[in-house]
């Protein structure tokens, strides 16, 4: 376990924002942290400028300016990919407690203070927040709350929950919404240099990985409900294509990551035997919904196959990501 640090409002924390090329949005993130309830000389925040080429440095320099702002830093990363971009902000944050969000996120105004209370409270090494979206048009009838995780919506529920091995692991961490003890960093390391997104790929899985580094290692964390930010939406991405290409993607990405990360279960062919019966299962919903003219339900059961596909490609052909990639 961890070192725990000192409580309540003495405690500092650092929030750290990677972004490219996002300079509205990453102005009304800046905003709604300028907001915040926790008192302004305990936080800072970090944006790491993964190279950006629009106005987001005089963005930054701009909330750093207004009265009364936490201390706002801007931290150029010059190296592609938003790995990088975060681990060189944890190289020079100072807080006890450091928090993550992104560039298209609006914390609510007692975002910071619930995170800290409920790490405080439960004693945990990270807490995983509330995630609500903000639609830029009305979300497609297609579109139902299954594949809200796609859209990195991560909602679950009113209710406060312990996560730790074997305990809610089905509940995944957005690394828009998390805060980690810096004691945790500090012993383990930042995100896997070897995943997470760069321009123009869906490639996922840095905070996927993170989360499972800190399971594997006996950290414990908690779902905190009242720690709610807003994601925006754009209305690009509610498109079936993205969808599917995110979904074959990311199934890809999870098999990546259980190669390293085994867990210990019945297989078959190399694969856990609980997703061949649930591919047979989506397969049957698929056809059920097709009959009856339920298009969302389709739509989803449909994707999960995709992601087996996926899967099932990386399983048997692709190679794995040493965490030593980090």
């Amino acid at each position: 376990m961890t070192t725990r640090s000192c409580r309540n409002n003495a405690v500092f924390v650092s929030v750290i924002i990677a972004t490219r090329n996002r300079e509205r949005l990453l102005g009304q993130t800046l905003d709604a942290l300028a907001g915040q309830r926790w008192p302004a000389d305990r936080f800072e925040v970090i944006i790491a400028d993964n190279g950006s080429t629009d106005r987001t440095r005089d963005v930054v320099h701009a909330a750093a300016a207004r009265p009364f702002s936490p201390h706002v830093r801007y931290l150029y990363v010059a190296q592609i990919g938003k790995s990088h971009a975060v681990n060189a902000a944890l190289h020079s944050a100072r807080g006890d407690l450091l928090a993550f969000t992104d560039d298209d996120v609006r914390p609510e105004p007692q975002w910071i203070e619930s995170l800290v209370a409920a790490i405080e409270r439960s004693d945990a090494d990270f807490v995983a927040g509330r995630m609500r979206p903000i639609w830029e048009v009305a979300p497609p009838a297609w579109l139902s709350a299954a594949l809200h995780g796609v859209l990195a919506i991560a909602d679950n529920g009113e209710r406060r929950l312990m996560l730790m091995r074997g305990v809610n692991e089905q509940i995944v961490p957005v690394g828009a919404n998390l805060a980690v003890r810096r004691s945790v960093v500090d012993r383990l390391g930042g995100l896997h240099t070897g995943l997470g997104k760069l321009e123009g790929s869906l490639r996922t899985g840095e905070d996927h990985e993170f989360y499972l580094r800190m399971l594997h290692a006996g950290c414990r964390g908690v779902y905190e409900p009242t720690a709610v930010v807003g994601h925006w939406v754009p209305r690009e991405r509610l498109a079936r294509a993205y969808f599917r290409r995110w979904l074959y993607q990311n199934g890809r990405d999870v098999a990546q990551l259980e190669h390293v990360y085994v867990r210990s279960m019945r297989r078959l062919l190399g694969v856990p035997r609980w997703l061949w019966r649930q591919a047979i299962g989506d397969v049957r919903t698929a056809i059920a919904a097709a009959a009856h003219g339920n298009s969302a339900a389709r739509f989803a059961a449909e994707l999960r196959v995709l992601w087996f596909s996926g899967y099932l490609r990386q399983a048997w052909f692709g190679r794995a990501a040493s965490p030593a990639g980090r």
